[in-house]
């Protein structure tokens, strides 16, 4: 079905309701690696039992944390196969730390549909606020949506962005464990793409292939680990573009450019001639 620009830019998404807690919030950081030196205080804030330091990039995932199904795309003006759609981007930003456990509501709008001929790139903005209508962070999404071009509308800005012209001033080390995304899909993305070896040999791939948003995780962690000591609370914005796959049990690299108040970033996999996984990282400190 063709994309109906006004009718979905028009749209408001009824309100969604949801909660969380301390035990969620430490599966996820497990799901990001967190733990990997049980004996590091730093990593550990990752896990109290209670009060667990919460990274910001919860935010992307806690509405459909609890999730156990495959998700649709189906919305006002818009109706697309998943196989279709490839996570674009994505980005959070906040005012302040997210609690370890509480409730949200979530109202979701979309922004803008750009028209790349062959394909559409569709934005989408959530507001999330607690019950008593304190504001807890704005996710803000896109995704590349194949065979969904062609509708007239506009074709958008280019996303492209290179990282500065000079050396990186950091370069930051992710381990990948083999079994990443088998326990990050515990967190609601059960895209069988990440689990199953013949669903992703059908989708051309030669083994299955770590969440995206998973690898958008590991990267903030990594860098609120080696410059903000370690500290989530510092952290004000973080988002990022998803440009490659990354395959469990790589080790990444993260090479890091310190830019005014925040840092840039591109996510590489050595052992793929740097094959780039993540592009336009930027963490923008509180």
């Amino acid at each position: 079905m063709p994309i109906n620009v006004d009718e979905a830019l028009a749209a408001e998404l009824e309100p969604a309701e949801f909660s969380w807690t301390s035990s969620d919030i430490q599966l996820y950081h497990l799901g990001l690696g967190a733990g990997g030196d049980p004996m590091d205080k730093r990593e550990l804030r990752y896990l109290t039992d209670g009060t667990p330091q919460v990274l910001p990039t919860f935010g992307n995932v806690a509405q459909s944390f609890r999730e156990t199904k495959a998700p649709t795309v189906q919305f006002p003006g818009i109706d697309i196969e998943l196989s279709r759609v490839l996570h674009a981007s994505e980005a959070v930003t906040v005012p302040g730390p997210i609690p370890p456990s509480g409730a949200g509501i979530a109202v979701t709008k979309f922004t803008d549909i750009w028209d790349k001929g062959k394909a559409a790139v569709i934005w989408s903005e959530t507001t999330v606020t607690a019950p008593d209508g304190a504001l807890l962070w704005t996710q803000k999404r896109s995704i590349f949506a194949r065979g969904e071009g062609g509708f007239g509308g506009e074709r958008g800005p280019s996303t492209s962005s290179e990282p500065p012209e000079r050396a990186p001033d950091f370069e930051l080390s992710i381990p990948v464990s083999p079994q990443q995304a088998l326990l990050y899909r515990m967190c609601g993305d059960r895209n069988p793409l990440h689990s199953d070896p013949e669903f992703a040999a059908a989708a051309g791939f030669p083994r299955p292939i770590l969440h995206g948003l998973c690898t958008y995780g590991m990267t903030c962690k990594a860098l609120v680990d080696n410059l903000l000591d370690g500290d989530a609370a510092r952290v004000g914005s973080y988002g990022a573009r998803f440009a490659g796959v990354v395959f469990p049990g790589e080790v990444l690299k993260a090479s890091v450019w310190k830019e005014g108040d925040g840092f840039q970033a591109v996510v590489t996999a050595p052992e793929r001639d740097d094959a780039v996984a993540l592009a336009g990282v930027e963490l923008i400190p509180a």
